[in-house]
């Protein structure tokens, strides 16, 4: 396949097995976590995990693997231990995306918590700078996130994540991964062509379509601005299928990785039946 389309996978048993789990589902391109999520402090991968990883990516034909942060990372908290575990696990994963060959980090950009959004913003660039200096090793992109805007989330608006980029002193690291669904809920209407190409045109305003270089494909159980983070099968929520027919059909974003994040119940045989129907859009 040729479409760059592909899913989320498990690592469980190991990290080259999310390769094999991706091929066997019929993708393209793929995303893991390289640690269990929902930890701040990951199992150490070692040089055979690298050496079996890097070899799998190689032969499977994939065209690219991508890395998701763990959800406990905030890099827009206040001083404390938050903060300090926040900029260690994401140092980790840098330094550990470089030894598995991965050139491309989503992550999301954090919380503001009782402050302000933009003290908050400010604290993601602080941290970021410093990350950047400290990992020179890891060369590819960070991907910021957009995000629904629950509670104090950043990353709602176009506005945010170019304050990001626009305030580092790296912002050539910096690329950005659309969400269909958070995109949704936080009020873009790409459900319509008009509100598509009006959503394209602010973004390539505010940030550049060049720094596009991802979209996660969910469907959104909640409606347009409802700022509400659920997913869905594609073509079952509130986006229906022309969001996806618009980016898919768009030669802009033909070689740009697209990856469904949709709920995975007790297999993973939903992402073949997801697949094919985006197929079916092309």
């Amino acid at each position: 396949m040729n479409d760059y389309l592909g899913a989320h996978m498990s690592i469980s048993g190991g990290l080259h097995l999310a390769i094999d789990r991706a091929v066997a589902a019929g993708c393209s391109v793929v995303q893991i976590f390289t640690r269990n999520s929902n930890q701040w402090k990951g199992k150490a991968v070692s040089g055979g995990d690298v050496e079996l990883f890097r070899s799998k990516y190689t032969a499977s034909g994939l065209k690219d693997v991508i890395s998701h942060d763990i959800y406990l990372i905030n890099l827009a908290a206040p001083a404390g231990e938050t903060r300090d575990k926040s900029i260690a696990a994401f140092r980790d994963e840098l330094e550990t995306c470089a030894r598995l060959g991965i050139a491309k980090v989503v992550m999301h950009p954090g919380s503001h918590l009782s402050d302000p959004a933009a003290v908050g913003l400010e604290r993601v660039v602080a941290a970021f700078d410093k990350l950047f200096t400290e990992v020179p090793q890891f060369e590819g992109k960070v991907l910021l996130e957009t995000t629904a805007g629950q509670g104090s989330n950043l990353g709602r608006t176009f506005e945010e994540l170019a304050a990001i980029i626009d305030g580092s002193r790296f912002p050539d690291k910096f690329g950005v991964c659309l969400d269909t669904c958070h995109t949704f809920a936080a009020g873009y209407n790409t459900a319509t062509e008009e509100g598509y190409q009006d959503t394209m045109a602010q973004f390539d305003r505010l940030i550049g379509l060049d720094r596009l270089l991802c979209f996660h494909f969910n469907d959104s159980k909640k409606g347009l601005g409802s700022r509400v983070d659920r997913h869905e099968h594609i073509g079952q929520g509130t986006l229906g299928l022309n969001p996806f027919r618009f980016i898919l059909n768009d030669a802009r974003f033909a070689t740009v990785p697209k990856i469904l994040e949709t709920p995975k119940g007790d297999s993973d045989e939903m992402d073949g039946v997801n697949l094919a129907l985006l197929r079916g859009l092309c």
